[in-house]
């Protein structure tokens, strides 16, 4: 049996970004999706802080999220983010989820 993978992102809008940071995950969620064992990928915005978003994925195995970070999407998401948003990526193993 295969481990599964969670990534869970915080991402944080630089000064004047935080609609071109929405839609940077927004365009990400088809592909992403539709990836070979992509279990769960969904873009959260805080209630408190309009400026702050979490990605929360789920993948079936660690070589999905290889897979997935190998895509033309994934690319351009890492050619964009550092400039729109402080950054912070957990990449968890679960020890107990229902």
């Amino acid at each position: 049996m295969t481990k599964t993978v969670k990534i869970v992102a915080t991402l944080v809008a630089r000064p004047g970004k935080a609609d071109q940071l929405k839609d940077l995950p927004l365009a990400m969620a088809a592909p992403s999706r539709a990836e070979p064992g992509n279990l769960r990928w969904d873009v959260w915005q805080d209630q408190a802080e309009c400026s702050r978003f979490v990605l929360d994925e789920l993948y079936e195995s660690a070589a999905s999220v290889m897979a997935h970070r190998q895509t033309p999407h994934f690319a351009n998401y890492l050619s964009r983010i550092n400039d729109l948003a402080k950054r912070n990526v957990f990449v968890l193993d679960a020890i107990k989820v229902a």
